[in-house]
């Protein structure tokens, strides 16, 4: 069992404990995902697969919290923002907008990057250093800004 895994799991017994059912259920949702990749693919995930499934999770309700904010549903906006807050705490600290641009700089000195041709080879050294701790989207248009 993974490290990030095994925090996750003690922190469902704090919740149960605590009697803190909210808190529980975005838990058990978090646990119960990584239940189904590891049936699926028949793997023991890691911390970089679980961090990986921990950000898309969190992608997810931003987009649904933002859809149900559109569509004039402020309560259930509140119910994605609370399941995103319980995420975030197992997800390492965000990097800075400096951190990011030092990587990238470093990601195209390594690769020898010049054009938008580049941009998968950039990609492929960045998303392990970032995984979890940038958005995806907007570290691809900071490296498109440079190469294009």
């Amino acid at each position: 069992m993974s490290a990030l895994k095994a925090q996750i799991t003690a922190a469902m017994k704090d919740a149960m404990r605590a009697k803190d059912k909210e808190r529980l259920g975005t838990i058990r949702m978090i646990l119960a995902e990584f239940q189904r990749v590891e049936v699926d693919e028949r793997i023991e995930l890691d911390n970089t697969r679980t961090l990986a499934i921990l950000d898309k999770m969190a992608k997810q309700r931003r987009d649904a919290a933002q859809q149900f904010r559109d569509a004039g549903r402020d309560d259930l906006a509140d119910q994605e923002e609370r399941e995103i807050a319980v995420i975030q705490e197992f997800l390492p600290q965000p990097l800075t907008e400096a951190e990011i641009n030092q990587l990238i700089e470093a990601a195209m000195a390594d690769t020898g990057a010049s054009s938008m041709q580049d941009m998968g080879k950039v990609m492929g050294v960045l998303k392990p250093q970032v995984q979890g701790r940038a958005d995806m989207g907007a570290v691809s248009k900071l490296i498109k800004a440079r190469l294009g």
